[in-house]
């Protein structure tokens, strides 16, 4: 970590340390909080929203998943599939410290965005060229797999293949970046090959971003992330999946009993489990210590944005990321709905940590972000949109797990036999828990390896890299 980036994370600190609590009455920091602000995607309940599958926690189980979000469920999807018979799920059960997807899955853009050349300069440095390759193909491979998901389990989830654009409109920020893709094309990085590239007024002609001065164009996929989460947790549900929303977990025991059994304690009383899955994401520090500041909360908006009833929006295909400029970014995701779900502002808050470092409230606004998102944004940003009459129609707030080195952390937990975490995607997890939690759901069931699972090696989680003792999350801030 650089001296500056240490200076800011003292100083944030002093002011934003959780204020102790006895963990016999409040769950431990970092924790979820009540009354989150509501998200469009949970404007729609399921039935198992809050759903407990018996009036008290059963005693024990095989394999216990802590966290009803994106990766919890999908790691048990996994553990099921090629068993249908209707007690297969029997011996699982999956804890939820509020309501049923109500995390980051059920409260970002639901965008389906793999990163194919961005990142892929940075990676090589990092980690050398074949690894960069490696985890751009398995962001890229994740929207067929959701789409084939969707389309064998008939998932009504309003799952839509499209082309994601990526517009800059810094000079300088769009030279650099057009400069590191052309030189990816002359290497022969295999993920440029989906990707189309245009300049000056044909970027923003392929965009339709005002003033785009490059433009970036590859496939991509979005979704009602609630939706898709809880019709596989319905599944998991009818075949004898315990599943317990409401209740927080407080602590574990450091060692398995004799039995092989570790203690959960939750504010309804003990569970015992063989094997656990954290799928904890910005909360996992509050379990697993070994992981404090190297899975950080960090808070993030997002709105939606609606047209006046009864008129027609004016055409927009893409999803698009509009670039200001290093690290600050919109993303724009139009529904068939006609809505257009928008997040990002961050140039509007970065500068303040209180605001979204190590923040765990997400049942406040980011007011500085809400007032980008009302000043017409629709309207500034893109052609033809000037007379639209888009208006900001909902905001919420959520909060994503970012990790001190920007890579996930997944596989066996360092010093702990049978516990297994996937979690820490930076914001990013839509592209990369699917394929994953397929891994890691195979480590469970076949106690395999980390490398037979065919997740990038950078992903997986080490001793060394809990004791490195950067922090790129600080270190990267734009400043």
């Amino acid at each position: 970590m650089t001296s500056s980036a240490q200076q800011r994370l003292e100083a944030i600190q002093k002011t934003i340390a959780p204020t102790s609590t006895s963990q016999a009455e409040n769950p431990p920091f970092p924790y979820p909080v009540p009354n989150s602000t509501v998200s469009f995607w949970r404007t729609e309940l399921h039935p198992l929203d809050s759903h407990r599958s018996t009036p008290e926690l059963p005693e024990s189980c095989d394999v216990v998943v802590i966290g009803a979000g994106y990766t919890g469920v999908a790691t048990v999807h996994h553990l099921l599939e090629g068993r249908e018979e209707r007690d297969a799920g029997r011996g699982i059960v999956v804890l939820e410290a509020r309501e049923a997807c109500s995390g980051a899955t059920g409260r970002n853009g639901g965008h389906l965005k793999p990163d194919v050349y961005f990142n892929i300069p940075k990676y090589q440095k990092m980690y050398g060229p074949t690894m960069a390759t490696t985890i751009a193909a398995f962001e890229s491979s994740q929207i067929h797999a959701v789409k084939a998901l969707v389309d064998k389990e008939k998932i009504d989830c309003d799952f839509t293949l499209t082309r994601a654009v990526d517009a800059c409109l810094d000079q300088a920020h769009a030279d650099k970046a057009l400069a590191e893709f052309e030189a990816l094309v002359e290497s022969g990085e295999p993920s440029t090959r989906d990707v189309c590239c245009k300049v000056g007024k044909e970027a923003e002609a392929l965009s339709g971003v005002k003033g785009a001065k490059v433009a970036f164009s590859f496939t991509a996929g979005h979704v009602w992330p609630y939706k898709m989460v809880m019709h596989l947790l319905q599944r998991a549900v009818d075949r004898g999946v315990n599943l317990q929303t409401n209740t927080p977990v407080l602590s574990i025991s450091d060692t398995a009993s004799k039995e092989g059994y570790y203690t959960l304690t939750t504010q309804r009383g003990p569970l015992l489990a063989k094997k656990i899955l954290f799928a904890t994401n910005a909360y996992t520090s509050s379990l697993l210590p070994s992981y404090t500041e190297k899975i950080v909360p960090v808070r993030g908006i997002c709105t939606r944005i609606t047209c006046p009833p009864g008129t027609t929006p004016p055409y927009l295909p893409n999803s698009t990321s509009v670039r200001y400029g290093p690290g600050w970014y919109d993303y724009q995701i139009p529904r068939l709905d006609g809505s257009i779900v928008v997040g990002g502002a961050r140039h509007k808050f970065m500068h303040d940590l209180k605001e979204w470092y190590n923040v765990t409230d997400d049942s406040r606004l980011i007011e500085p972000a809400v007032s980008h998102f009302e000043n017409g944004l629709m309207q500034n940003t893109y052609s033809g949109w000037e007379n639209s009459g888009a208006k900001l129609d909902r905001a919420w707030t959520g909060i994503m797990g970012y990790t001190s080195d920007l890579m996930p952390h997944i596989g066996a937990v360092p010093g702990k036999a049978n516990q297994y975490i996937c979690a820490g995607f930076n914001g990013h997890g839509m592209p990369l828990i699917l394929l994953a939690t397929k891994g890691v759901a195979k480590m469970i069931r076949e106690d395999c390896s980390f490398e037979e699972t065919g997740i990038p090696g950078a992903f997986k989680t080490t001793e060394e890299r809990l004791k490195d003792k950067q922090n790129a999350i600080l270190d990267s801030k734009p400043q």
